[in-house]
């Protein structure tokens, strides 16, 4: 079995620093985390590209909920993600739902246009979504995609964990839409890591649990260690 991915949320430089060192793969970054993390400043992404050599995937979320909002909006932050782009980011987290919970294709494009050959995960839009395996196979070969953020249901992992067990079964299989890396994360406890190991789940991402004192305090290298080694045990 292939060493687990352990992904861990950024909010600065210093949480890169810290996440790195305690053996994370790869960070996500975001910023406004009152709003579940919006897209960081270029300036901040500039700090962390400077201070690891991890990959970093930029979050492409301009407000709290899971649509993409109006024109002004939607062209507001394809510039900011232009300007990321500038900046050297290559990797991003996005997803838009439109109000029938299905996946919002013409905001999708529209942002992937902005920063074109790079890669991207689908984020826990899928986990408000209509139809999780309608989305899929609508979302099946969009350039770049290659994971999905997901707890298996709205409410976290603990709530579906069935279900990311059965998609990691379909991922396994190579079915149509299941390709992608399936990432667990969302409420993800050290205690659920044995079953979804168990079932073939080979990412995991961290952003509360990779700091003792939640979301005013910064990564610890530690915890992250923690993580580090359940996975790896």
């Amino acid at each position: 079995m292939s060493r687990p991915i352990l992904e861990v949320i950024a909010l600065d430089a210093q949480d890169a620093i810290a996440a790195q060192t305690g053996g994370a793969d790869r960070l996500e970054l975001v910023g406004d985390m009152a709003s579940d993390g919006l897209t960081p400043a270029r300036e901040t992404f500039a700090a962390v590209r400077g201070a690891t050599d991890l990959p970093v995937r930029v979050m492409l979320r301009a407000a709290d909920g899971f649509a993409a909002g109006g024109e002004a909006a939607l062209e507001a932050l394809r510039e900011r993600a232009r300007g990321l782009r500038a900046e050297g980011a290559e990797e991003f987290v996005l997803g838009f739902l439109d109000d029938t919970g299905q996946p919002d294709l013409a905001a999708i494009g529209a942002v992937l246009d902005a920063v074109p050959g790079c890669r991207w995960t689908f984020h826990r839009a899928i986990d408000r979504c209509a139809d999780r395996a309608g989305l899929r196979k609508r979302l099946d070969g969009y350039p770049g995609l290659d994971a999905y953020l997901t707890a298996g249901s709205a409410d976290g992992v603990a709530a579906g964990l069935a279900v990311l067990c059965a998609e990691a079964a379909r991922t396994a299989a190579g079915e149509p839409g299941y390709l992608p890396l399936l990432m667990a994360g969302g409420g993800l406890g050290l205690d659920h890591v044995p079953a979804l190991r168990a079932a073939g789940v080979t990412a995991f991402h961290i952003g509360g649990a990779a700091r003792f004192g939640g979301w005013d305090t910064p990564v610890s290298p530690d915890a992250v260690r923690r993580w580090r080694e359940a996975l790896d045990g």
